[in-house]
């Protein structure tokens, strides 16, 4: 079981790819007293968690370079304690999309006060019983491209024993699969996620008579 933190100066780390929504969620969580901090990426947000660790982290889904999904299963494989929030706007509602090792989901635009009662949720021993993060969440990488015989492949980091080792895959891309660790023997199991780039004509558009918060642009990542 996950030890529980009552400290309200809990520390916190934000990951978005947007610089606006990076400082206006840090800025309304630091006057209300967290120490927060922020990172553009998963790479760079493992940087910060190198410099201080810290009690939860807030991380958009879809990034650039190392994405939320593969982000957020480093984390929980690697520091189960921290508590985790995944966040995007192409999910809605406030259960964690499958396959993401998360304890929490926040849906981008639905306000900063929902965002505060997940945080404040995650303190609350009742929540960590009730809504844990899955202990075969999958790791979500990027395709590698095609072998020596023309294969699609991937490369995948086993959790267990740290060591790397080439899958070969195939079929539907959407599907959560397992793979067998080559050195230790370990089940592996991993997703491949496609960068999402929106284009204007793909945006999602908002509903008509539906406000956007002040402190948050409404963007879909």
């Amino acid at each position: 079981m996950r030890t529980v933190w009552q400290n309200p100066l809990a520390k916190l780390l934000i990951v978005d790819d947007d610089p606006s929504i990076r400082t206006s969620i840090a800025q309304v969580l630091t006057e209300i007293g967290y120490f927060v901090r922020s990172a553009h990426d998963g790479f760079s947000a493992l940087v910060e968690i190198r410099k201080v660790i810290p009690d939860i982290i807030l991380s958009d889904l879809n990034m650039p370079g190392m994405s939320g999904f593969e982000f957020l299963s480093v984390v929980h494989h690697r520091l189960p304690s921290i508590r985790l929030i995944a966040m995007s706007g192409a999910f809605s509602g406030d259960e964690v999309p499958s396959g993401v090792a998360a304890d929490a989901f926040y849906q981008k635009g639905s306000g900063v006060r929902s965002l505060l009662k997940i945080i404040e949720g995650l303190a609350q021993p009742e929540r960590l019983l009730t809504n844990p993060p899955a202990a075969s969440s999958p790791i979500w990488i990027q395709r590698n491209g095609k072998n020596a015989s023309g294969e699609p492949y991937v490369t995948l980091a086993c959790p267990e024993c740290l060591r790397t080792f080439q899958q070969t895959v195939g079929g539907s891309l959407s599907a959560i699969r397992e793979g067998q660790c080559v050195h230790c023997g370990n089940i592996v199991y991993y997703a491949i996620v496609e960068p999402v780039d929106w284009s204007p004509e793909q945006m999602p558009q908002k509903t008509r008579g539906a406000e956007t918060p002040a402190w948050q642009p409404q963007l879909q990542s």
